[in-house]
């Protein structure tokens, strides 16, 4: 499973606010191409997530309070999402015929290992640090 959508526009609402200001939902939308209808259900979740607070009024909007030193992009996709997981099997609990315990499925094994790489990869650098780098010429 790749990141979903609301993830993708979670990680773009960070990025919009990471300057501190307080930020109109129309302003984050136009910027970072975000569908209104979406943009208010993320801002709910990252709000009880602590990442941002809403302010009401003409002057209202939504601003960073998260320390961005301080959050990864896991952290910004597990707001969002419950689970991290490439396959459903991965989820604790699943029931998947081929993965008994006395013939253990390689595929399964594999997805974990994938699974652990892509969860230690979105932890290592911080969204400060993602913010700040510099975009090779390749992309």
């Amino acid at each position: 499973m790749f990141l979903t959508k609301e993830c993708d526009y979670a990680i773009r609402i960070i990025r919009e606010l990471g300057s501190g200001n307080i930020t109109s939902v129309k302003c984050i939308c136009e910027n970072e191409h975000i569908p209104h209808q979406f943009a208010y259900k993320i801002l709910k979740k990252l709000e009880k997530a602590g990442f941002v607070m809403s302010y009401r009024g003409n002057a209202g909007g939504y601003q960073l309070i998260a320390d961005l030193n301080q959050t990864t992009l896991l952290d910004v996709v597990c707001s969002i999402d419950d689970q991290l997981v490439l396959n459903k099997c991965l989820i604790d609990g699943y029931f998947c015929p081929n993965n008994e315990k006395k013939d253990c499925c390689k595929v399964h094994h594999e997805l974990k290992r994938v699974q652990a790489v892509l969860v230690a990869t979105l932890q290592e650098n911080t969204m400060s640090e993602i913010l700040a780098s510099k975009v090779p010429e390749s992309y």
